[in-house]
């Protein structure tokens, strides 16, 4: 009698188990690389030719995260501090501190120190730091509590579900403009009635706010979306441009 199936698929059964190998490693590998910190970078943190403690600059000494990085709030990316405001404090700072030397070197030759850059959108992302910060959201909502680092790691994933997050609720995230640097900055730190009175209350409350005791987050978020007309978008041309 002859065979109902051609030869070749003598072979099949072990083809498709070396292709569903194949399949399983390639999926494994995958979620590991583009799922887990080694691929959103968290938890990274490169030496730098200069160590900066943010701790000590922010939290101890009250220095504010524009004196540094002023280019935030007027442009879509932000900056690192060139070597002539290091200088503006440490020429007569600790001024002859050795872990110093490379600002010094840099002041008199006029070469750039080489930061090691931590975080960074990739070329097909577009992100928008002054259209973020002039809308209620911190510095600490996208870099950790910075102030509170001696040394600058990558604390958040910046993925595009993480992303997302935000644009889908962005009442859990948004803050009073004045306190966008205030890295320590709690829903608790906010007066009812002068935050009703500067900023009023969402439609719809029947409640009179400004008498409570303290507004939750999602009270403040949700007055500042309305206030400030905030509509996220969430297609794919927002940010992949």
């Amino acid at each position: 009698m002859a065979n109902f199936f051609p030869r070749w698929s003598n072979w099949l059964p072990l083809k498709l188990a070396i292709c569903s190998i194949f399949i399983v490693c390639g999926l494994t590998a995958g979620t590991w690389y583009y799922v887990t910190p080694k691929y959103t970078k968290v938890g990274y943190e490169p030496i730098q030719p200069v160590p900066f403690p943010h701790d000590v600059h922010v939290s101890q000494l009250g220095m504010d995260c524009r004196y540094c990085h002023n280019f935030v709030e007027v442009a879509a990316h932000s900056n690192l501090p060139n070597t002539q405001t290091c200088m503006a404090c440490h020429q007569q700072v600790q001024k002859d501190n050795p872990k110093l030397e490379p600002v010094r070197t840099s002041w008199k030759t006029g070469q750039p120190v080489e930061w090691v850059q931590i975080h960074r959108t990739p070329d097909y992302v577009f992100y928008n730091h002054s259209a973020h910060v002039n809308r209620g959201i911190s510095c600490a909502s996208c870099h950790g509590p910075v102030n509170h680092m001696p040394v600058v790691y990558h604390a958040k994933p910046h993925s595009m579900a993480w992303c997302l997050e935000c644009h889908r609720h962005p009442e859990n995230f948004l803050r009073p403009e004045d306190q966008i640097t205030n890295l320590d900055w709690k829903p608790e730190d906010v007066n009812p009635a002068e935050f009703v009175a500067k900023y009023g209350e969402p439609k719809g409350v029947t409640e009179d706010w400004s008498k409570k005791k303290r507004l939750t987050q999602q009270e403040i978020g949700q007055t500042l979306k309305e206030r400030w007309n905030i509509q996220p978008t969430e297609n794919c041309q927002s940010c992949h441009r």
